[in-house]
């Protein structure tokens, strides 16, 4: 092992999934936001809405397996 190997950031699984979660609910509050500022456009402001919807699910599942982690951590 190089010297600099010492200095790389290590990203593992982990840190993918709470960096996508994070995202996720971002997103989620992001088009909520949009669908109630395209009012004038029902078509787009339901798309919207449902695109927050979906994001909600992705956060709600990214979460679960987060959770998941860090029992599994906890009993190592």
């Amino acid at each position: 092992m190089s010297r600099d190997d010492n200095y790389k950031i290590k990203v593992d699984t982990r840190d993918r999934l709470l960096r996508a979660w994070e995202i996720s609910q971002e997103l989620g509050k992001d088009f909520e936001q949009y669908s109630k500022q395209t009012q004038d456009d029902e078509r787009v402001s339901q798309l919207f809405a449902k695109f927050a919807e979906d994001e909600e699910l992705h956060a709600a599942k990214l979460c679960q397996i987060l959770h998941e982690y860090q029992t599994n951590q906890s009993i190592h």
